[in-house]
């Protein structure tokens, strides 16, 4: 099935099973391999992806949900300024240790920020919640959370 849909802002058209998981058609047929499988089970964070701004879990949601719909990955969230603000924070603040989950931290960090300006430990540990980090740099990504949330208040 033909299936077109928005992928980092570029127009794509995917030749795939509606049921296939999103996550595979990003990273078997566009070659966007930033976003990770980590459980299959939309348990851990790993895959996570924006659908029209919303976070979501790619590993479960078929790439039929996406069609027609804006997707963007981690290769394609630096070009917001919110994406910006996030990924300099996380560099500044040093918060990768093996790195595997942390795409899908950032884009779960940069969902939060982008409805919350502000957001107290509470609202980043809610948000935060369904994202995994095998390292244990929940403190680090708090953190950078609050570092990107006043770079953004600043304008910067």
């Amino acid at each position: 099935m033909s299936l077109k849909l928005t992928v980092n802002g570029r127009a794509v058209t995917l030749d795939a099973d509606p049921n296939e998981p999103l996550l595979w058609a990003l990273r078997e047929d566009l070659q966007l391999t930033g976003t990770k499988f980590g459980c299959g089970m939309a348990l851990c964070g790993a895959c996570t992806v924006h659908l029209d701004g919303q976070p979501i879990r790619s590993c479960q949601t078929p790439v039929s949900a996406a069609a027609g719909k804006k997707v963007t990955t981690i290769e394609g969230i630096g070009a917001s300024r919110t994406g910006k603000a996030v990924q300099a924070a996380w560099v500044k603040i040093d918060v990768p240790q093996c790195g595997y989950c942390q795409s899908g931290q950032i884009m779960s960090a940069c969902a939060l920020l982008a409805g919350k300006k502000n957001p107290s430990d509470a609202d980043i540990d809610n948000a935060m919640s369904g994202n995994i980090c095998r390292c244990g740099t929940y403190n680090q990504i708090r953190a950078a959370i609050h570092a990107a949330a006043g770079s953004l208040a600043k304008g910067a």
